[in-house]
């Protein structure tokens, strides 16, 4: 066992003795009556195992930013880094020990720290936004800084081909960075991708959860959610192996029956192949989302509709569906932000090729596919090339606040309706 796993256990069984302490010196200074105490028991052991743990693991922070800094030794440093982890956790439960009282407000203290952290972690997530979005606007800005500051020719553009060539002499030495192919290659595969999966799981949802009996729920519900623990890289051999050819199949036979070139032309790698495995994929955050949604909403609304003479089918139409509607938008939402984000499906189903067609059964390519070749091997910030992957990602990011934005007025709209 290394070092440093000895040392996390001797610090975890530290912890344990120190609320075991506090909470045997708080029934101790009570006179057996913890009725006396301010406090529960349970109380100041938190309080002690708190105070213990802290200095501790504070000596075991800065240790270890010293050593990543100096680059010590691993052996000697590790030993001294325990040893006074240790030490300064028994420190630590000793000072806290003495404040121990029947008077002592150890639930007070024990419930700042508690608001301390929730607030750090807040905090820390705000923090870790703002630094995505730092770094994605400073890396964006070197791009078109690199590229004349022609943001008109990379929103706009119709042509992708980022590469750049070595010598003069060899053909988009320049390279292009038109996105609107990739723009459109998502936007194609997400909205396939929802026609299939937003009908599908709502209807379903509705089912389950208004038509479906106990029995039928109970094994009909876990396996639709089996769908969503099916990892995408078998999602993608699925659809290259079995729907893709299917769907050039089909193409071709009505393309040679009706003359039609776009289908007669359809290849196995295919929009309509990536965006329909896709939307099987996102089925259950549709669902089950939508299902938990809709079970929310008060049983008193169905049974007033009933009331009123309505049908079961009218209940859902025109009561359950508008009440659950915000829960609703946000189901498709996460669905929406869930294909946007996809990535093997796309590389194993649509292919790579940066195609500006409106035809579902030919190649395309998605905004994360690029990010992922671009990025992808060793790789030197300081190219266009390289640089154009973080533009793409501030495009998302804009693309996903807008619709968190269109969501959220949605939400807010009906739900004042309906409250």
């Amino acid at each position: 066992m290394s070092v440093s796993a000895i040392t996390g256990l001797a610090l975890l069984v530290l912890i344990a003795a120190a609320f075991y302490a506090g909470r045997a010196r708080a029934v101790a200074v009570s006179g057996d009556r913890p009725v006396q105490l301010h406090s529960l028991p349970n109380y100041h052991g938190y309080f002690l195992a708190a105070w213990t743990a802290i200095p501790a693991l504070s000596v075991v922070l800065i240790a270890t930013l010293v050593e990543r800094q100096l680059g010590m030794a691993a052996w000697p440093s590790a030993l001294l880094t325990a040893a006074l982890s240790v030490l300064a956790g028994l420190a630590g439960l000793t000072l806290a020990r003495r404040r121990i009282s029947t008077g002592f407000r150890a639930r007070n203290h024990v419930e700042r720290l508690i608001d301390m952290i929730l607030l750090a972690s807040s905090v820390i997530a705000i923090l870790t936004t703002v630094g995505i979005v730092a770094s994605l606007l400073f890396e964006s800005l070197r791009f078109f800084e690199a590229i004349d500051w022609r943001i008109d020719r990379f929103l706009f553009g119709l042509h992708w081909s980022p590469q750049i060539a070595i010598r003069a002499d060899q053909v988009g030495q320049s390279g292009a960075f038109g996105a609107v192919p990739l723009f459109a290659g998502t936007a194609m595969i997400t909205l396939i991708a929802m026609i299939v999966a937003a009908p599908v799981g709502l209807f379903s949802a509705i089912y389950l959860s208004e038509y479906a009996g106990p029995a039928t729920r109970r094994i009909v519900k876990p396996l639709l959610e089996i769908l969503a623990g099916i990892p995408t890289v078998v999602y993608g051999f699925f659809a290259l192996l079995t729907i893709g050819p299917a769907i050039r199949g089909a193409a071709e036979w009505v393309g040679d029956l009706t003359g039609i070139v776009a289908l007669q032309n359809a290849v196995t790698q295919s929009a309509l192949s990536a965006g329909l495995v896709m939307g099987v994929m996102i089925i259950p955050f549709v669902s089950s989302l939508s299902d938990d949604v809709i079970n929310a909403v008060p049983q008193s609304l169905r049974d007033g509709s009933y009331a009123m003479g309505a049908t079961k089918s009218e209940t859902v139409r025109e009561v359950i569906l508008p009440a659950a509607l915000p829960g609703i938008v946000g189901a498709l939402l996460l669905a929406v932000s869930r294909a946007v984000g996809e990535t093997m499906i796309v590389v194993m189903a649509a292919g790579q090729g940066a195609n500006l067609t409106g035809n579902p059964f030919e190649s395309v390519t998605t905004i994360t596919v690029q990010i992922v070749m671009l990025l992808t091997g060793d790789q030197e910030f300081d190219s266009p090339k390289t640089l154009s992957a973080f533009a793409l990602g501030l495009v998302l990011f804009v693309f996903t606040l807008v619709l968190n934005v269109i969501a959220l007025r949605v939400v807010q709209k009906y739900r004042e309706k309906y409250d």
